[in-house]
């Protein structure tokens, strides 16, 4: 079992060339307040003065201290290369390299340089640890870590909080469960308001891994003695309580040697406490801790192996993730390309991999802004709005000329269902643009399959971007020459000969004949309640002519819009009816919960006079007869218009995107330089990269022990 504490500074010197503190390594913790011996108790483990001594504080970085136990005949560590065979003691830093210290004056001298140069020069703490290895012939295998003394008040060019700066950076190490406290505390002070043992017991209640020193046991009042304090009966610790007496401050500034120092130690002990001798006393301090050590080891080992094992699984997929080191730019660029193309078609056509739950996306939200917003806006555009009954009757009177005209001049006709016709081109046209923004918004958001690609090549992805969205800048003002020829087409010849049209045209001069008996017109004022048929709504998605109809009374609004139906034909040809009243509230387009209005406001006229039988009989024919065709036109755009977008906009990119991508990027001059990495993925993937080397030595480290070196 003695095997196991080099293992742990195998894995030290492992993870130390990585930095990485997410491996707790089992480690013993030294914690005490300032002049409490802490240093002392160090240096006589060690048997070398080496530490950092004056007033105040004097630690002021974490010191990682490994001591090895490095015998003449060890090969291991001894080499002649390094001229360390007939060495019986030398020092290492890790910070300083392959480099030797033989001269402990010369370890003290390194230990404050480099804390000066991490810490600053005004008594301020550093949390970066000192990394020190001691190979000597006469000490026990152990790690060590001496932490800054605990203080309450700052003195001199300390910080105001440099209480809680220690605080943090002491619970730092002893949270760590792998770790064994050493509590010291003086002698000559009362152990119950011992700091060193209050921050142990609050980081380890159950007292499982805290051994309490108790140092100056030759300074403590005549007449008194620890005898209570070492036995456990003052305050009761379960690894123990073991005492020591270390140099005074004299005999370290008269360079008195450890080993006199352990040789007077010894014969204070027998001296005064004669019966706990043998329990007590710097050599028996190393030895327990060599002990403690070894045994919390070897506890730790099991966990610590499923850790490493755990994280090497981790640190391999981040750093798949990040990609290999691109070797052929060109296959490589060709690769993205492809799988960038494939992904935004896949996202158009429904077909990616990750399906998105949480919103409507692609094609989808494509859909949905033909269907349901476009399709719901043209059905809310009233065949009359914004058209009054004098407005009508001024366009009849224009097309009259001087003479009063018998019947109703069908110039007037055309010349108004135009202006309405007119009110689906801005509907469409936005359409067009809501399409243009979702194919947009699809460029980042075309599939985590390539997410990883274009965070690791950033100037790639701002010029895909690019591509793509001048490829959709170039189709745009195409799809809207083509919506707006769509609407031009229909204003460009009024079919009274269509099929649709022409069976109510017929109707006109008979239902003048019989307007008398016509239950739409049995009242001669719009404004006046009538007896109309209103479509009974079975579906929010189903067309007008697909709904039943009931009779109904029907009063106008305020406004004095219209919201009922034309009845030119018989109720048993009647192929559509209007499916809502120009002012209803425009569907949304991206959600059913944010409305967006496709349509521009339109000024409401009220009439100024009462209409003459004739004018009244004149207006609702051609009322009618705007309505017949305006629905007719209405169907055919709500039709066509995404069908162009289709074609011109929609497929057209989803054909061309790779084509085009390919001409700009794969050919163009700057290909190398579009596959130049960011600087933070290469940084991470080399500290995943490094961190996975340490974790595969660590495993095979851990997996040399056998089981009867653990017992």
């Amino acid at each position: 079992m003695e095997a196991l504490i080099p293992v742990v500074n195998k894995l030290q010197d492992v993870f130390n060339t990585v930095g990485s503190d997410s491996i707790q390594l089992p480690q013993i913790v030294v914690l005490g307040t300032q002049s409490s011996g802490k240093s002392s108790v160090i240096e006589s483990l060690v048997g070398h003065s080496f530490l950092p001594r004056g007033i105040g504080i004097v630690t002021r970085r974490p010191l990682v201290l490994q001591l090895i136990y490095c015998p003449m005949e060890d090969r291991e560590h001894r080499s002649a290369d390094k001229g360390t065979v007939a060495l019986k003691e030398w020092g290492k830093f890790l910070h300083t390299k392959n480099k030797l210290f033989t001269d402990f004056d010369d370890i003290r001298k390194e230990i404050e340089d480099d804390t000066d140069r991490m810490a600053g020069t005004n008594k301020g703490i550093c949390p970066e640890p000192i990394n020190l290895k001691i190979y000597s012939t006469r000490v026990v295998n152990l790690t060590l870590v001496d932490l800054p003394g605990i203080t309450k008040v700052p003195v001199g060019d300390q910080p105001e909080d440099i209480e809680t700066q220690i605080r943090e950076l002491v619970f730092k190490y002893i949270e760590n469960p792998n770790s064994i406290i050493l509590a010291v505390t003086s002698a000559n002070t009362d152990i119950a308001t011992s700091e060193s043992l209050k921050y142990a017991k609050e980081c380890d209640p159950d007292g499982r891994r805290t051994l309490a020193v108790l140092t100056k046991l030759d300074l403590m009042d005549a007449g008194t003695d620890a005898i209570d304090m070492l036995c456990g009966r003052v305050i009761p610790v379960k690894l123990g309580i073991i005492g020591v007496v270390n140099r005074s401050q004299q005999d370290i500034m008269d360079n008195k040697k450890i080993e006199e120092q352990l040789k007077d130690e010894a014969a204070f002990l027998q001296r005064k406490y004669p019966t706990l001798a043998t329990r007590n006393g710097t050599p028996y301090l190393a030895k327990t801790l060599n002990r403690l050590l070894m045994h919390h080891i070897r506890d730790c080992l099991p966990d610590l192996k499923t850790r490493v094992n755990v994280m090497s699984s981790q640190f391999q997929s981040l750093l798949n993730s990040y990609g290999d080191d691109v070797t052929d730019r060109s296959q490589t660029l060709l690769q993205i390309i492809t799988k960038f193309a494939s992904a935004y078609c896949a996202t158009i056509e429904g077909t990616a991999r990750n399906i998105e739950t949480t919103e409507l996306c692609g094609g989808a939200r494509i859909c949905y802004i033909f269907h349901e917003t476009f399709g719901r806006t043209l059905d809310s555009i009233h065949p009359l709005a914004g058209l009054s009954k004098m407005d009508i009757l001024t366009a009849i009177r224009n097309a009259t000329g001087p003479r009063p005209a018998l019947f109703v001049p069908e110039v007037s006709f055309e010349l108004l269902v135009k202006r309405q016709i007119r009110r689906l081109e801005e509907p469409s046209l936005r359409c067009v643009e809501l399409i243009h923004e979702e194919m947009q918004r699809m460029i980042q958001h075309c599939g985590t399959e390539v997410q990883q690609e274009m965070l690791r090549f950033p100037k790639l992805h701002e010029k895909i971007v690019d591509v793509v969205t001048q490829l959709l800048r170039r189709r745009l003002p195409t799809t809207n020459t083509m919506v707006e020829n769509l609407v031009a087409i229909e204003l460009a010849y009024i079919n009274t000969k269509h099929p649709d049209f022409f069976k109510e045209a017929s109707l006109v001069p008979s239902l003048i004949k019989n307007e008398q008996n016509d239950p739409w017109m049995n009242a001669g004022n719009i404004n006046q309640p009538r007896r109309i048929l209103k479509p009974v709504q079975t579906a929010p998605q189903m067309s007008s002519a697909e709904n039943g109809i009931e009779l109904t009374n029907h009063v106008n609004d305020t406004n004095g819009q219209s919201n009922w139906l034309s009845n030119i034909l018989p109720p048993a040809k009647i192929e559509s009816v209007e499916s809502s009243h120009a002012n209803t509230p425009t569907h949304a387009m991206m959600s059913p919960m944010k409305p967006v209005n496709l349509l521009p406001d339109v000024p409401i006229n009220s009439n100024t006079r009462k209409l003459t039988d004739k004018e009244q009989r004149d207006c609702d024919v051609i009322e009618r007869l705007i309505k017949s065709y305006f629905y007719i036109i209405r169907k055919s755009i709500q039709d066509s218009v995404p069908k162009a977008i289709m074609h011109f906009l929609v497929n057209f990119v989803k054909d061309n995107v790779q084509s085009e991508l390919v001409t700009h990027l794969y050919k163009s001059e700057r290909a190398e330089e579009y596959l130049n990495e960011s600087e933070h993925i290469a940084v991470r993937r080399k500290e995943a990269s490094d961190m996975l080397k340490a974790l595969t030595r660590a495993n095979h480290i851990i997996s040399e022990i056998r089981e009867t070196h653990m017992w």
